[in-house]
């Protein structure tokens, strides 16, 4: 993939703007503020997905298949580019040619950013549904910030929006470096779980990232109390105002009693007063997000009883344990976790709604790396939390193909054989996942790739399939 060069100095106008992979869930989102602030938008991507769709409404010319004679890549004043894309691509080469600015992403935000007062969320996990319970509280409490996140905020309909008021608050990226490019007022890391040693290398570069991150921030940072990453990269800060988070009991934003047997209930002790709450969404693990985005709320100067009150109105986002269709009894769900902690926080969360039925995993490998690096961790997470795993063949992303590394590497790591199929044919996989589901189950997509386009033939097949 291209390796941006974030110490670019950005340009000072950005007239028309090109986007290639118009269509991620990022992309999209920066693409739709640049359209509210009046710039003519134009982009590409590989297919077509719902972002495309509202992208053209709202006023966007959008191409199927990247093409140098696509429309706007030969007047375009800009060219955006996703950190999936390859140097190969040519867009980016035609506008490479042209001598226009090519920017990665962050880049683009950080321009529209400008000298908005930031709240940057970074975080291996959690990062999406933490900075949808920020903009929920904000909201709920009166103010109106701007955004980008990382998916769609489902009480709002959309993932990014221009707001009134000063305030901007992100889903910051650090899958590549990026999110150190940002002017961060107030940074909330929710975990330093290692991920993306392909682009960082070890784990004591990655932690170093963070700590970078957090000790740029110009006001506060808010951090976990108990993930060890988190922790690791707190020792290393000397920033005069830190707060922690979670279940630690010297944690300054303290959560207990914590009931998950369905929508998530909790208490969150801060300066010697406790509060509690109900949120609409399951899992023990959004206690812990919202716990994260009440500190910064606190942190902001807002009032904590109502500050949590604000961020129980938030409803999930997409792809975070989205509920698809019930059909014969069985609730087909799909969730975007493709780290086995992420894996296992989304089928404890789906165990909590499930009740005497099963759970029947879809699990689509993202990344050959990880695949490869991780596919024993993968394996263990299924098989002790899940009832019967389909496993589908390596979404590669940015990646090329590693010889040798297919979904089979996961599935030949479970213990008992009889609870895997290794299945890389889409209709096997929905056929066979129909076939084992019954009355009361649960059928859920994990990962961060495509897999959500097999949920329509999860869905037929149960319609034709009778249930064991």
């Amino acid at each position: 993939m291209i390796k941006p060069d974030l110490s670019l100095p950005l340009p000072d106008d950005l007239g028309a703007v090109h986007f290639t992979g118009i269509g991620g869930s990022g992309m999209s989102g920066i693409a739709r503020l640049f359209l509210a602030a009046g710039h003519r938008v134009t982009g590409s991507d590989r297919s077509e997905n719902h972002n495309t769709e509202q992208l053209r409404e709202a006023g966007a010319t959008v191409s199927i298949g990247h093409g140098a004679d696509n429309p706007g890549v030969a007047d375009a004043d800009a060219l955006v580019y996703t950190g999936a894309l390859w140097p190969d691509n040519p867009e980016y080469l035609a506008a490479v040619a042209r001598g226009i600015p090519v920017l990665h992403r962050s880049q683009a935000l950080a321009w529209l950013i400008n000298r908005s007062r930031l709240v940057a969320v970074a975080g291996a996990h959690g990062k999406t549904t933490s900075t949808g319970m920020i903009i929920t509280g904000l909201l709920g409490l009166g103010v109106d910030p701007s955004f980008v996140n990382g998916g769609v905020i489902q009480s709002l309909g959309v993932s990014s929006a221009f707001g009134a008021d000063g305030l901007f608050v992100v889903e910051a990226d650090e899958s590549d470096g990026s999110f150190l490019l940002y002017d961060t007022a107030v940074a909330l890391i929710t975990n330093v779980d290692a991920d993306h040693l392909d682009h960082y290398g070890d784990h004591d570069a990655f932690d170093a990232a963070f700590v970078s991150f957090a000790s740029a921030a110009s006001e506060l940072v808010v951090i976990s109390s108990d993930d060890a990453g988190a922790q690791r990269v707190r020792a290393r800060l000397d920033h005069p105002r830190v707060l922690t988070f979670g279940e630690a009991d010297d944690a300054d934003v303290r959560v207990t009693d914590i009931v998950a047997d369905g929508p998530v209930a909790f208490s969150v002790t801060v300066d010697g007063r406790t509060y509690s709450t109900r949120l609409r969404v399951p899992g023990r693990h959004n206690a812990i997000n919202a716990a994260g985005a009440f500190a910064v709320l606190v942190g902001l100067g807002h009032d904590p009883a109502a500050a949590l009150e604000a961020i129980s109105g938030f409803g999930g986002t997409e792809r975070r344990f989205e509920l698809h269709g019930v059909v014969r009894g069985v609730s087909v769900y799909d969730d975007y976790a493709h780290h086995p902690t992420e894996v296992a926080a989304a089928l404890a969360s789906a165990r909590t709604v499930v009740g005497e039925g099963r759970i029947i995993a879809i699990h689509q490998p993202h990344l050959y790396s990880r695949t490869q690096a991780m596919a024993g961790e993968f394996a263990e997470t299924y098989e002790q939390l899940a009832d019967h795993t389909i496993v589908l063949d390596v979404y590669g992303a940015r990646e090329d193909p590693v010889p040798g590394v297919t979904g089979a590497l996961v599935a030949d790591r479970f213990r008992d054989s009889s609870r895997v199929d290794f299945l890389p044919d889409w209709q096997e996989a929905a056929d066979r996942a129909a076939e084992v589901a019954r009355d009361g189950d649960i059928i859920m997509t994990l990962s961060c790739g495509d897999v959500y386009r097999i949920v329509p033939q999860v869905l037929d097949a149960l319609s034709s399939t009778p249930g064991s």
